[in-house]
């Protein structure tokens, strides 16, 4: 698999990542194993998880993989704070606290990638950033990002991190982005590009809805038809999406391969996308996935979906 620089940073990452949101919950450590295992046999590094997925347990399977089953040289484990069951916490106390207890659960020394999950506006920007540089300078983290931020919100935080030395950059910043879902292009992505900071994108493939499983109902066996994922993949179920996952998947029938590589390919290959972060419930689906690595779109079909989804 293919490796590609995170921004302007020296840190590398495969163009696919691992997403582990289910883990430890909808995915059982046997599913997990096999997937990091497959995962890793296939040339990728990044495994992406964050603090709040299964209360933590996420990041104890992890940790015990990286244990007994993959190499942790092999491997860019990037995890994430801020999300409370209250709420958010960007405090330094609640930031610091909540570092030391993931580095806990996945059994390490230092994170390769730490991040922001999201914009907390009750605390100051300057005090969240300093918790940031405090866990670079202490090397619990080698490189610092954030999640889910506005394209403002990346620009003060990013500009402010590269205006004075001893501050850590902020190198990759974390959005949804797909065929369904491209509102970050407006703001989010000029605001990276200036700061230096590579794009990972989370649910590239519309919350599951661009593999075209959703064109004839709600299986039972998907996220939509659970009762802690249905609102997330509703609003994809709309009459835009429809007609994306259409166009996807008569691209799809033209090229002999499957939607779900049709819409991965578009995604890891946009402009400034550094990893596209795909999130498997089981084995099966992940080989689909990495199945899609072989597939680079004609410049034809990228402007046809570029032109439905815009």
């Amino acid at each position: 698999m293919d490796q590609r620089f995170v921004g302007r940073s020296g840190l590398s990452v495969s163009r696919l990542g691992l997403g582990t949101m289910t883990w430890a919950r909808d995915t059982g450590a046997d599913e997990a194993t096999a997937q990091l295992t497959a995962f890793a046999d296939a040339g990728g590094t990044l495994i992406d998880t964050a603090d709040v997925y299964a209360g933590g347990d996420a990041e104890r399977l992890i940790g015990r993989l990286l244990a007994e089953v993959v190499p942790r040289a092999g491997l860019i484990v990037a995890t994430k704070a801020v999300l409370t069951p209250g709420g958010k916490d960007a405090s330094r106390r609640h930031l610091i606290r909540a570092l030391d207890a993931s580095l806990d659960r996945l059994g390490l020394d230092e994170l390769d990638l730490w991040q922001l999950h999201a914009f907390d506006p009750d605390v100051p920007l300057d005090e969240t950033l300093a918790a940031v540089d405090t866990a670079v300078s202490s090397g619990r983290t080698a490189y610092a990002g954030v999640c889910n931020y506005a394209g403002w919100q990346l620009a003060a935080a990013g500009t402010w991190q590269r205006g004075a030395p001893g501050r850590a950059p902020l190198v990759a910043a974390q959005v949804e982005y797909s065929l369904v879902a491209r509102e970050v292009e407006d703001e989010l992505l000029p605001a990276a590009a200036h700061v230096g900071a590579g794009i990972l994108a989370w649910s590239p493939l519309g919350r599951g809805v661009l593999t075209g499983k959703y064109r004839t109902g709600i299986p039972a066996d998907s996220r939509a038809a659970t009762p802690h994922f249905a609102d997330f993949v509703q609003p994809y179920l709309d009459e835009r999406s429809r007609r994306i996952v259409e166009s996807v998947t008569t691209a799809a029938e033209g090229l002999g391969v499957s939607p779900l590589a049709v819409a991965l390919s578009w995604i890891r290959d946009r402009p400034g996308v550094s990893s596209a972060i795909v999130g498997a419930r089981t084995h099966a689906q992940l080989l689909g996935v990495l199945q899609s690595e072989k597939l680079t779109l004609p410049w034809e079909i990228r402007e046809a979906l570029d032109d439905v989804s815009s």
